[in-house]
């Protein structure tokens, strides 16, 4: 499958991340002759809700799902969530527990 990343839209606000837009990732999807509901049942998931959540959010074997239909790296579809080499970047409070002491708060110095 020859699917191109879409171009950056200066109006969209995930394309500062360089993530692609919803719609599009679904395209591609329908492109590769996949929907969410038949990716969802061919992986046998009650429902396709967690795999559409993962179009905004980070949920990594969804992400993976979905990238494995179109045929790319997660990272291809999502570099904001992903580090260059494909690892995970950590999220939520794992996120936080990573980031170097700055000695900042609220954006003044303590």
């Amino acid at each position: 499958m020859n699917i191109k990343a879409p171009k950056i839209d200066p109006t969209d606000p995930s394309s500062a991340t360089g993530d692609w837009h919803p719609s599009f990732v679904i395209a591609a999807l329908h492109q590769a002759g996949w929907t969410l509901v038949n990716l969802a049942k061919h992986h046998n998931l009650k429902c396709y809700g967690g795999l559409s959540r993962s179009l905004r959010h980070s949920m990594p074997s969804a992400e993976k799902r979905i990238a494995d239909a179109i045929g790319v790296h997660p990272k291809e579809i999502w570099p904001s969530r992903y580090y260059e080499n494909g690892e995970l970047k950590p999220r939520g409070f794992h996120a936080l527990q990573s980031m170097p002491n700055t000695g900042i708060v609220n954006g003044e110095p303590q």
